[in-house]
């Protein structure tokens, strides 16, 4: 994989004013992707630390500056996915900026609830929002109905235009046995592994790769000297990542190398 081996393609990276979606944008675009920038500011858990939820509030643009102020080429666009119309809108968008776009990568987060169906406290972890319509509805619409439907008009027009080249990646988090303490969260990160996989056999004839990555420990402004200390002497968790780290296997996926490459559930540890 060369260092300019996407020039000329477009990216869309939801969630890249900060963290791992920062990071993914950056090293596309160093890479010769012309890069959308989407983002959306708003307010995290008092849960957070101050510097993740201050890292939520960031502006996408200085992302997109940054890019070109580095040589690359990139437009930022703030876009609530909670908002169906978003999705056609973030493509259009791509489209009017550099072309329509072949590297989609769902990252965004949204609620980020502290959700369970009991009393976590026992266990160290603190749950203070009951599973509820009102959190499903906030945290899916944002971390599975938008990317679902980013994948479904992503490939309705990649057919449309008889392409042959595309990629999608996903983020995810939690596992088989859920997200206890997060429960909605992981719940709609499962959903987003199943729709990615979906499109993995789906789309694979139209040239298209379709692939999860689930990150380990990466410290996007939340990790704090406890959770250092808990991966420290875990047996599950190896690392605490830095978003680049993360952004280097995304960019893999995305890359040419990479073409053979499809419906796996990359763990990162």
């Amino acid at each position: 994989m060369t260092d300019t081996d996407l020039l000329g393609r477009v990216a869309l990276v939801t969630g890249a004013n900060h963290g791992i979606g920062r990071a993914t944008a950056r090293l596309l675009a160093a890479r010769g992707s012309s890069v959308v920038v989407a983002y959306f500011r708003d307010e995290a858990s008092e849960q957070y630390p101050p510097v993740y939820r201050e890292n939520r509030k960031l502006n996408g643009n200085d992302v997109a500056n940054d890019i070109v102020a580095r040589g690359g080429s990139a437009q930022a666009i703030e876009a609530d996915l909670r908002d169906e119309a978003s999705v056609p809108a973030l493509l259009d968008f791509a489209k009017e900026h550099f072309g329509d776009v072949e590297i989609l990568v769902n990252n965004a987060t949204g609620h980020c609830a502290h959700d369970s169906f009991a009393d976590m406290s026992a266990t160290g972890k603190s749950a203070p929002d009951d599973v509820g319509a009102d959190t499903f509805d906030k945290t899916f619409a944002v971390d599975a109905r938008a990317p679902a439907m980013l994948i479904a008009e992503f490939a309705r027009r990649h057919i449309e235009r008889h392409a042959t080249w595309g990629r999608i990646v996903g983020l995810t988090s939690g596992g088989p046995m859920g997200f206890p303490g997060e429960v909605t969260y992981g719940a709609a990160k499962a959903a987003l592994e199943n729709y990615t996989m979906s499109a993995s056999v789906e789309l694979g004839r139209f040239g298209i790769t379709a692939n999860m990555v689930y990150p380990p420990v990466t410290d996007t402004g939340w990790v704090t000297d406890e959770v250092r200390d808990f991966v420290a002497t875990s047996t599950d968790h190896l690392h605490v990542a830095e978003p680049e780290d993360v952004a280097k296997v995304i960019a893999f996926l995305c890359s040419e190398d990479a073409r053979m490459v499809t419906g796996n559930i990359i763990r990162m540890r």
